[in-house]
């Protein structure tokens, strides 16, 4: 796969979703000391909003701010208007916070979060196929990219819908069909993005070559009906659907983890940094959370799924956080100081990750997710605060340290 800067919009157009969306990240581990463990559950007013705080406000945030940077880098065209991602941002960082102050206090004003919301994201998605119309020739990153958009799209209508019927606009059963928003915003937009994105980015910083496609390209074609069955089966009430689409996503995932193996058995650069580390971590976290979902199956219990919840939660932290390490100092350097190469001496990229700081993040992130989690499948208050506390020191160190690479200097 060819990647080029050619394309790429100005690092400072990027840099505002990275700090807010880490911003947001370290604001949404300290509200956890809010949540009662012990009666919370997936529907708890409480959890809803920081839900909804943390996957729009920092992943949806980073996302975007990342898709601004790699969708013309990887298409090799460029944006149909790059301008346009300076409004997406700050409607995206209101929509956010209307929605959780909504869940949280306020119904009433769930409708207008969500449709503010609702605009940024419009806004993001008309940019994207707008962008990838201009591309002559469709290959798996595009594909994946484009599919992930559409399942976007149908998850936000369903999205306003539930935030009208929660805030008693409209009348509709809010539980049958909020399994579809989930699986089309988390597994079918999120998911997608990470399993297209990662197959460039993995191989780009492991430096892994000479492997197959087919795993990760079957994965996404069962994944896709897998996300589709869901809906059917929410919409309508269809029990197999439901069962089978777990199923397909089961299988998919299976695929991915091969194709992952893969591209790690066949890297040349073995050095065990800070982005290897939180690779392993996010894909052992995602590989427990399949167990647990699979024991939830069996024997449903409120504290298994918010427990395999929170580790498909930390499996998408640590695969963000990971790359941030990685796509901030890059762009950075290549901003600030490409332009200097053969006249004068420049930093190294890893000049400009600060590497004990970010082992310290990493240590206190992982051991306090793993602490929250058994927190969390006990239901005890005492250790789930615990690793909260753990886990923000981790967030601490991790906003310090993308600040500290946004603003890197070096006297040149």
């Amino acid at each position: 796969m060819n990647i080029s800067q050619q394309f790429a919009p100005p690092f400072k157009l990027v840099a505002p979703y990275f700090l807010i969306g880490v911003i947001i990240y370290t604001l949404s581990i300290f509200l956890l000391f809010n949540i009662d463990v012990i009666d919370a559950h997936s529907l708890n007013n409480t959890v809803l909003s920081w839900t909804h705080l943390f996957l729009l406000g920092f992943v949806m945030m980073i996302i975007f701010g990342a898709m601004a940077q790699l969708i013309p880098v990887v298409l090799e065209v460029g944006h149909f208007s790059v301008d346009l991602y300076y409004i997406i941002y700050p409607l995206l960082f209101i929509g956010t916070t209307l929605m959780a102050l909504g869940f949280m206090y306020y119904p009433s004003l769930l409708p207008y979060g969500g449709v503010v919301a609702f605009i940024s994201f419009s806004i993001f998605l008309l940019e994207t196929f707008l962008t990838i119309i201009k591309v002559k020739k469709l290959n798996f990153i595009i594909t994946s990219v484009l599919l992930a958009n559409i399942f976007l799209l149908l998850g936000l209508i369903i999205g306003i819908i539930l935030a009208l019927g929660y805030s008693g606009i409209l009348d509709v059963d809010t539980i049958s069909i909020l399994r579809a928003h989930v699986y089309l915003v988390l597994i079918g937009y999120v998911g997608i993005t990470i399993m297209g994105m990662s197959l460039i980015l993995l191989p780009m910083f492991w430096l892994s070559h000479s492997f197959l496609w087919i795993y990760v390209k079957t994965a996404l074609a069962i994944l896709s009906i897998g996300i589709l069955l869901q809906v059917f089966s929410s919409l309508f009430d269809i029990l197999i659907f439901e069962y089978l689409s777990y199923t397909f996503t089961f299988i998919a995932l299976i695929l991915y983890f091969m194709q992952v193996f893969i591209i790690y058995k066949t890297r040349v650069r073995l050095e065990n940094d800070i982005y290897f580390k939180s690779m392993v971590f996010s894909y052992i976290c995602l590989f427990f959370a399949m167990i647990l979902t699979g024991l939830y199956i069996l024997y449903p219990s409120q504290n298994l799924l918010l427990t395999l919840s929170w580790l498909g939660i930390a499996f998408i932290t640590f695969i963000i956080t990971g790359h941030l390490y990685k796509i901030i100092p890059f762009l950075v350097w290549y901003e600030r100081f490409s332009p200097f190469v053969g006249k004068k001496k420049v930093p190294m990229l890893a000049d400009m990750v600060p590497k004990r700081s970010a082992n310290m993040q990493f240590i206190f992130s992982s051991i306090g997710i793993i602490i929250v989690s058994i927190g969390i499948l006990y239901a005890n208050e005492t250790i789930f605060k615990s690793g909260v506390s753990v886990l923000s020191i981790g967030a601490i160190f991790l906003l310090k340290d993308i600040d500290f690479m946004i603003r890197f200097k070096d006297d040149i």
